[in-house]
């Protein structure tokens, strides 16, 4: 190791320094405010404190190392012991610097992953450079390049290690801040004495089958700023739990899927029609909520399910007539939407003869909404989850599947 090079992947202990973060993100968690817990948006909120406690990794830029020859003055003291130097004395030597440039934060490159060898390499660190240095003694720049390659090869290794503990972090750090975050929160509703969410008691009727299959038809066979709080005080408002929105969607989607096989039945139906398919089948599949209304009509396109009143799911039902249409069908739904929490869908019929390129149009131009906030997953390649806000505050959230079946004419 020459003079001025740092020992690398050794220094610091990569476990101990995950511990410290996940303590950290507790802690975080912890010294919030109530209020700001109770009102926060929570998926702004955790988007949040991922994108603050993630760590990056680390990219050798592998096309870009390059390497420069320099003379420089060695003393005796740094020749190898067969050299006829005198001590005291320097002697000019050429010298070649290999550069490795890298991505990421430099000070990771301390780090020991969990996967590591008897030997650490030492090379010199600047910016976001690793240089490593060898003196040509006697003309052997073959050596030298030998040694720079079993080098870089070691840099890899070592970046590869510590890249999949950091990734196993980052993977598993969003699941972790939602779960401290649901606990306090749930924590200060206890101490609080309020229903947590006040669940709609809406339930699978127990005569229905587990698994839902379509009947038969009487025919021919998708770094954040920390969010800030608009409220000062917690109101609880109802929600309809995530099991029955998810079978509230099920049962749509394998409704849809229905259209798509059998285009001779249900081609050349219109909006309200195909609605109330879906009513049909959803109606029979649920006991009724506290008030007794279950799946309602509403004008001529849409699925809403009423607690007190107030709409709790919404399915809006709408041909595709293109971005701009798609945009305000959104706008629609989110007027009919007071209560955070709220669960709702979106469901496409697409005439058009590329539903692939329809779909693309879609998850592009979803993005432009003022009130988009995060695309959660895709189920299928048609139906596809994303997190909006109500109009006016951003920290009231709600749940929007949006799913497209191809319904083109018969023609």
């Amino acid at each position: 190791m020459y003079y001025g090079e740092t020992v690398l992947f050794c220094t610091k202990d990569l476990f101990s320094y995950i511990g410290f973060r996940k303590e950290n993100i507790r802690d975080s968690i912890q010294k919030e405010k109530e209020e700001y817990i109770l009102n926060v948006g929570q998926e702004q909120y955790i988007d949040h404190l991922y994108d603050k406690n993630k760590i990056s990794t680390i990219n050798i830029l592998e096309n870009e190392i390059y390497g420069d020859e320099k003379e420089e003055a060695i003393s005796a003291e740094n020749f190898p012991r067969h050299f006829n130097v005198y001590s005291g004395k320097s002697y000019q030597k050429p010298v070649l610097y290999y550069t490795i440039p890298f991505e990421g934060d430099k000070e990771m490159l301390y780090y020991r992953p969990s996967s590591f060898y008897s030997i650490f390499p030492s090379a010199y660190i600047t910016d976001n450079k690793i240089v490593k240095r060898y003196v040509v003694f006697s003309d052997n720049y073959q050596e030298c390049e030998r040694e720079f390659h079993n080098f870089k090869g070691n840099i890899i290794d070592y970046v590869r290690n510590l890249n999949s503990d950091i990734e196993s972090y980052n993977s598993n750090i969003r699941s972790l801040i939602t779960s401290i975050f649901e606990s306090r929160k749930a924590e200060l509703l206890k101490r609080r004495e309020l229903k947590s969410g006040l669940t709609i008691p809406i339930r699978k009727k127990g005569d229905m089958p587990k698994t839902f299959s379509i009947p038969s038809v009487q025919v021919k066979k998708k770094i954040t700023m920390k969010p800030v709080e608009t409220e000062s005080n917690f109101v609880p408002d109802p929600t309809l739990d995530d099991k029955t929105y998810n079978d509230i969607l099920k049962i749509i989607n394998d409704m849809g899927k229905e259209f798509e096989r059998k285009p001779a039945v249900y081609g050349n139906k219109g909006e309200e029609a195909l609605r109330d398919h879906f009513l049909v089948l959803l109606e029979p599949h649920f006991d009724g909520s506290a008030t007794g209304e279950t799946f309602n009509k509403s004008g001529k396109t849409d699925i809403l399910l009423r607690y007190e009143g107030e709409n709790v799911f919404v399915g809006e039902c709408k041909f595709w007539t293109g971005e701009k249409g798609f945009l305000q069908t959104i706008d629609q739904l989110l007027g009919y939407l007071t209560w955070r929490d709220s669960k709702t869908s979106v469901i496409m019929f697409v005439r058009n003869k590329d539903i692939t390129s329809v779909i693309e149009t879609a998850k592009e131009s979803i993005q432009k909404h003022e009130n988009f906030i995060k695309f959660v997953d895709e189920k299928d390649g048609s139906w596809f989850n994303y997190i909006f806000h109500l109009n006016g505050d951003k920290n009231k959230e709600i749940k929007v599947a949006v799913m497209f079946y191809h319904t083109p004419k018969d023609e």
